[in-house]
């Protein structure tokens, strides 16, 4: 079989995989956010925290509540960091820079997981299961725990009252996601990922020469990593290394994980809203977005003029030959189009334009089909941007499930779509403005400034990989990243469950004949046309001056 026919069927199966998971995940999501039953483990964790399971929040107790169990979770996995010398299972590692341990402390928790950092040089087991393991949990609980509060906005009248924060994060994370990482941890252990409590071993090449290779408790870390849309890899070589991602099938699977969740989700979304219709046309705009950006990759990857490429038969530089260019460019275009962030090969060794669709993915807000509900609250955005726009054609006031998008709603959605753009546009003008920041760069010219802005965009949008070919080990980046990564985490979240609360104030519209149907072909035609639109005004002078610059030379 040829590597073309392999990269499609692999493609084939995983658009498979995903359909069939579509319907009875997104259903048993929506189950577990609805039901007014607690499980007795549930019922007690409530009572040791004092959380009432049966009380709903208005939207800025929700918001506050968000927030607190936030910062709460840098601080501690901050102390962790830094106390981890004085630990058991340490490993000898040294102590990690404040700024470092800073900026590492914010990106677990805001679902980012950038690594400024070799994962296995600088962090010891107990930091990686008690720290950023957990994190990996309770940070994609909070995204789904976010645009369930959305949702609910749309479903309920007069009210302010989104849902119990306390209540969504313990069941998404009791009842989702650890039995689905306890089976697939399983799958990947039986599949050759590590997973042992070794520290380091001193071995002898071929070449006789010596070296260190550690052990550890991978497979657990590595499954939430995929499936949570987190990305943090144990080693610093990512899923690109054979003890975190050994073979095509463990590469396969873990593309599967971390999409698997995000594309059910617009399923839950039509339950919810009590239209199954509505999450047809939200995951075919994810999904026509996702299958473009993974065959155009693929297509500018095999790209080969020059001798050795030609040999190679692609751009194979940067990538893994058991993965091939099929396998390293669907992982490429899924992680980051997800918040995801793990890589299996080197993006900044992608032709010009593979690597600048790399840029794209995540600057279209990471929607297609996003993190771990932060994909869905983003599209939903979006969604009622298209309405908006529709309305202004027609000249009415433009409605969404029966709620009106008025002045207040729009403002919220506006500052929504403004937050990320400001944040990587300032970020990167900041960095190349400096000196000393620019000299960070390995390269120069448009590639140089492809490696910045393609870092700020990952901390940004809570992506988390990286071009690579910049020094970022510094008080300055970790600093101006860790803001970059707060900021774009929860200043949205703040729109979005404001948002929420005020479509839960207002009393359903029934729909009329001049209402627009938005769960038909119109409306996703409508719906990726504004996505491509706000995107291109917002970034094209940035990626013109990097990597179109860059491919058109």
């Amino acid at each position: 079989m040829t590597a073309t026919a392999a990269g499609w069927l692999q493609a084939l199966a995983l658009v498979g995989a995903l359909a069939l998971c579509y319907r009875p995940l997104g259903d048993y999501i929506a189950e577990l956010l609805t039901t007014a039953k607690h499980l007795r483990v549930e019922r007690g964790l409530y009572r040791v925290v004092g959380v009432d399971g049966d009380a709903d929040q208005r939207w800025p107790v929700y918001l506050r509540s968000v927030l607190a169990f936030s910062a709460l979770s840098i601080l501690f996995l901050y102390g962790l960091i830094r106390l981890q010398t004085h630990l058991l299972l340490s490993l000898g590692v040294p102590q990690m820079a404040a700024h470092q341990a800073w900026n590492t402390a914010v990106s677990f928790t805001t679902n980012t997981n950038w690594q400024s950092y070799s994962g296995e040089s600088a962090m010891g087991h107990l930091v990686q299961m008690a720290g950023l393991a957990v994190q990996n949990f309770v940070s994609a609980a909070v995204g789904i725990a976010v645009v369930a509060a959305l949702i609910r906005g749309f479903t309920r009248n007069r009210t302010e009252r989104v849902g119990n924060f306390w209540v969504d994060l313990t069941r998404i994370v009791l009842r989702l996601l650890l039995p689905l990482s306890i089976v697939f941890a399983l799958v990947l252990v039986a599949n050759g990922v590590v997973q042992n409590f070794h520290g380091f071993h001193e071995l002898t090449t071929l070449g006789g020469g010596t070296q260190s290779i550690p052990g550890g408790p991978v497979a657990s870390q590595e499954v939430i990593k995929e499936l949570g849309t987190n990305g943090g890899g144990f080693f610093n070589a990512n899923s690109a290394h054979p003890f975190e991602n050994p073979t095509g099938l463990t590469n396969w699977l873990e593309i599967f994980l971390l999409l698997v969740i995000s594309f059910a989700l617009p399923r839950t979304f039509g339950k919810m809203v009590g239209d199954n219709r509505q999450g047809y046309a939200i995951v075919a705009v994810m999904g026509l977005f996702w299958v473009a950006s993974a065959v155009l990759i693929t297509f500018f990857e095999h790209q080969h003029a020059g001798t050795a490429l030609q040999a190679a038969g692609g751009a194979m530089e940067g990538k893994e030959q058991r993965f091939g260019i099929a396998g390293s460019a669907l992982f490429a275009a899924s992680t980051t189009l997800t918040s995801t962030g793990a890589v299996n090969s080197f993006h900044d060794s992608f032709t010009s334009f593979g690597g600048g669709l790399t840029i794209f993915n995540m600057m279209l807000g990471e929607i297609a089909p996003g993190g771990t509900g932060s994909g869905l609250y983003g599209m939903l955005i979006l969604a009622i941007v298209a309405v908006f726009v529709a309305g202004l054609m027609v000249g009415r006031t433009p409605e969404y499930l029966g709620k009106k998008l008025g002045g207040r709603e729009m403002k919220f959605a506006s500052l929504y779509i403004l937050t990320t753009p400001a944040i990587v546009l300032i970020g990167a003008g900041t960095a190349m403005a400096l000196p000393g920041e620019r000299a960070g760069m390995l390269n120069s010219g448009p590639h140089g400034f492809s490696e910045v802005l393609y870092a700020f965009t990952s901390a940004a949008n809570n992506n988390g990989s990286a071009f690579a070919g910049i020094t970022v080990n510094s008080a300055w980046y970790d600093t101006a990243f860790g803001l970059a990564m707060a900021l774009g985490r929860f200043l949205p979240m703040v729109f979005v469950l404001a948002l929420a609360g005020s479509l839960a104030q207002q009393q359903p519209v029934p729909a009329s004949a001049g209402t627009l149907p938005t769960h038909k072909p119109l409306f996703v035609g409508l719906l990726s046309g504004v996505v491509l639109i706000v995107v291109g005004l917002t970034y094209f002078p940035a990626l013109a001056l990097g990597p179109i610059a860059e491919g058109l030379h």
